[in-house]
């Protein structure tokens, strides 16, 4: 591998993998709280990205604007979500709440194929955003250098509330314990709602961002982004922040050097991410960062 085929590789992956790290931050935080895959997560992406492509096909907004509209649609998606399908089932078995995440999964898939149809749409790249950029034998477009940044940025901010507000404090009591952190005044309800706000938020700007990377949607497009994203989170240490971000970009890294070194193996790209979560389960369960909790009995 020549130097240049090297460093259009590494910019390749560090983009992937800053797409998968900004998705599995959202699936760790749901699970570091509620104890719960939130398997509608993934179909949250679709929902931003039709979102975001709305807004600026049909309603012609500023795609600033737009992509402001489905964060926000996104984010009071995934409150309702919570309410309606994960709240009334809080103290009832966890397998119950496992089977209302799917359901919920299958149901948002599914209307998207009834009301919007399941022939791929094309979206928009704006020319503000999206541009290509050439150094030397290197070509590579803008977003390989905006994904990276915007999630960085992101894992800050929510480092920094989990960490250092008061509502972060909330959000690690409750992740501690439910019953104690109640009868410490911690509105736990309010707690859990941010959560899905923050998570869906940034399900939100994952949706968008891959939709700039790969501009072809249709109602489905979550499903293997999801499954990644999750094993990504799964090997950082799920309900790890930090072990979200470093399974992200091992994940996105692995796969695009896969296809760079063994080229005749590109068409296993999937099946890496899962040999790679088998690894992980059998030599390191609680995965990279992650730590050994023992459940109350």
């Amino acid at each position: 591998m020549t130097g240049e085929l090297l460093l259009q590789n590494l910019a390749n992956g560090i983009s992937l993998g800053s797409l998968y790290a900004l998705i599995a931050i959202g699936y760790t935080m749901v699970y570091g709280i509620l104890r719960l895959i939130n398997f509608a997560h993934a179909d949250l992406l679709m929902v931003a990205a039709y979102g975001a492509f709305y807004g600026i096909v049909i309603f012609a907004l500023p795609w600033w604007a737009s992509f402001a509209i489905a964060i926000i649609i996104t984010a009071l998606l995934g409150v309702s979500i919570e309410k309606i399908a994960y709240r009334p089932l809080r103290n009832a078995p966890r397998i119950s709440v496992l089977i209302s995440a799917i359901g919920v999964s299958f149901l948002l898939e599914n209307l998207g194929i009834v009301i919007i149809g399941a022939r791929p749409k094309s979206f928009p790249r704006p020319e503000d955003i999206v541009w290509n950029i050439q150094m030397g034998g290197i070509s590579f477009l803008s977003l390989t250098i905006i994904i990276p940044v915007v999630t960085i940025l992101l894992l800050v901010a929510v480092t920094y509330m989990v960490n250092k507000t008061k509502t972060g404090t909330a959000m690690r009591a409750v992740s501690r314990d439910f019953e104690t952190a109640s009868l410490m005044a911690v509105d736990v309800n309010r707690v859990i709602s941010t959560t899905f706000v923050v998570g869906s938020g940034l399900a939100a700007v994952g949706g968008i961002m891959w939709s700039l990377q790969y501009p072809q949607i249709d109602p489905l497009m979550g499903v293997f982004p999801g499954l990644k994203c999750f094993i990504a989170a799964v090997m950082g240490g799920i309900g790890n922040i930090p072990g979200a971000m470093l399974g992200g970009f091992i994940l996105g890294m692995g796969e695009v050097f896969l296809v760079a070194l063994m080229p005749e193996l590109s068409g296993y790209r999937d099946a890496f991410a899962f040999v790679l979560l088998i690894f992980i389960l059998l030599f390191k369960p609680t995965g990279i960062l992650g730590e050994n909790v023992v459940e109350k009995v």
